[in-house]
């Protein structure tokens, strides 16, 4: 799925033939936000429905980020400032609605920025239950109906697409915790070898002031 980058806060109506993304119930998408850098993204909704975003700073210091999520006709609606993840929903309407990163703020450390879109009530599940409801007739008959089925299945996938959803979000916490793991190794090694020089010189120099001590600075008088 592709993401059109704005690189502007300001609301602005989508290029003829633009990418962007599909009406589909779940998104995920991993890019690196460079420093004094701002990007926007859009996403097309539909009246009624609901929109679900949450986001996370993998990498970078301070593990910090400002977000913004703006309506169609230009409102904010969410504003997080220096924050390392969030989580916000919103009932939509008709329109694009538009989120922004900023890390104008940071003037060396680069970002890399996980976030998820969650989409519902977007037209199509309606749509697969209307055509379901035509063959539901002469059933009564029948141990379970084709209402039952329709309800395990609709069941089945709700709890498909929450554990796709909790393995995503697993594997964005995972990468986090990576890269904090990796740059506090690298701070260790750093600081031995600090501390190991450190030690060296101060053996030497004892060693220097011992020997010092113990020698015979008198002159041979002839």
């Amino acid at each position: 799925r592709l993401l059109v980058p704005l690189g502007c806060f300001a609301l602005l109506p989508p290029p003829p033939g633009a990418a962007e993304f599909s009406p589909s119930l779940d998104s995920d998408f991993t890019f690196t936000l460079p420093a004094g850098r701002k990007e926007c993204f859009y996403q097309p909704m539909r009246k009624e429905a609901s929109l679900e975003l949450e986001y996370q700073v993998l990498d970078g210091a301070g593990l910090d980020v400002d977000f913004h999520l703006l309506s169609p006709k230009g409102e904010t609606l969410v504003f997080d400032e220096r924050k390392s993840d969030g989580v916000h929903t919103v009932e939509t309407e008709d329109g694009d609605y538009m989120f922004c990163f900023d890390n104008t703020f940071s003037t060396i450390s680069e970002k890399v920025i996980f976030f998820e879109l969650i989409l519902d009530n977007m037209g199509e599940d309606g749509q697969d239950q209307e055509d379901w409801k035509k063959y539901v007739t002469g059933t009564d008959l029948l141990d379970m109906k084709l209402e039952d089925i329709l309800e395990s299945i609709n069941s089945v996938k709700t709890r498909l697409s929450k554990s796709v959803q909790i393995q995503t979000l697993l594997r964005a916490f995972e990468a986090r915790d990576r890269n904090i793991q990796e740059s506090n190794f690298d701070r260790v090694n750093f600081w031995s070898m600090v501390n190991l020089g450190v030690m060296v010189v101060v053996s030497a120099v004892q060693v220097y002031m011992l020997k010092s001590l113990f020698e015979d600075k008198r002159k041979n008088r002839t």
